[in-house]
């Protein structure tokens, strides 16, 4: 009977150990409480705790979240009325402010972050949203973690994902980009005719300058015109050509 008490003991002994050995990962930590205080953060590794609810502990993960911001109806400052897909990169840096001084730090992290969105993109033009993505992203970013830094949250990244414009925006846009595109194509056209006028005129100035040069260019013309030998040429003469064969005059 003696040993039955002993074996029982033993066993109430082992199962009391077990029931208070708590392993925490590397990228865990494990806040706790007893009888309802706070005994501060635990982990990584091995740690005990006191049995029959004498503490409480609640395990937060270190690692960094992704957190997809849902689309947001936004109203820039010049009335465009826009859909903007966000994601946010943030860890828990401070397990116990994460637990004890916000209910859900989660949830609260995105309600922030879309009221952030909806408040910063509102004050910015579209122009400015198109062109200046990363200017705005660091400014999200800022705003975010000055909101989430008393609970212990580190926002690290705020990227905007996709701008979604109306659709007649979106052909008023590619209008101004087409006409855009034939401005420079027409600039560009009248600058090469300005500078072949001016090649020209200077080529007119010194084959004007010698009459050799002039009837160089004719010959090389029907030597050009020649090439294609499917085709009838007729072509004026020049009279000075038969001055060679006339009777020299005395």
């Amino acid at each position: 009977m003696d040993y039955a008490w002993i074996a029982a003991i033993v066993v109430a002994v082992l199962l009391v150990f077990f029931s208070s050995v708590r392993v925490v990962r590397e990228y865990e930590r494990v806040v706790l409480f007893r009888l309802g205080r706070l005994m501060g953060a635990r982990g990584p590794g091995l740690f005990f705790v006191l049995p029959l609810g004498f503490d409480k502990t609640q395990k937060v993960d270190l690692r960094v979240v992704t957190m997809d911001v849902p689309p947001q109806d936004v109203i820039t400052r010049d009335n465009v009325t826009i859909r903007v897909n966000a994601v946010v990169y943030f860890r828990v840096i401070n397990p116990v402010d994460s637990v004890v001084k916000i209910s859900n730090f989660m949830y609260a992290t995105s309600q922030i972050a879309q009221t952030t969105i909806r408040n910063v993109l509102g004050q910015s033009e579209l122009d400015e949203l198109l062109a200046q993505r990363e200017k705005l992203n660091q400014m999200l970013q800022r705003i975010i973690d000055e909101h989430t830094d008393p609970w212990g949250i580190k926002v690290s990244t705020v990227e905007i994902k996709d701008v979604e414009l109306p659709e007649g925006m979106r052909r008023s846009m590619a209008a101004q980009a087409e006409a855009e595109r034939e401005r420079r194509a027409k600039v560009i056209h009248a600058d090469g005719e300005f500078q072949a006028s001016q090649r020209l005129a200077d080529a007119a100035k010194i084959i004007g300058s010698e009459a050799s040069t002039l009837q160089l260019r004719y010959l090389q013309t029907l030597t050009e015109i020649a090439a294609d030998k499917n085709s009838t040429i007729i072509f004026p003469f020049p009279i000075e050509f038969l001055k060679a064969f006339l009777p020299k005059e005395k």
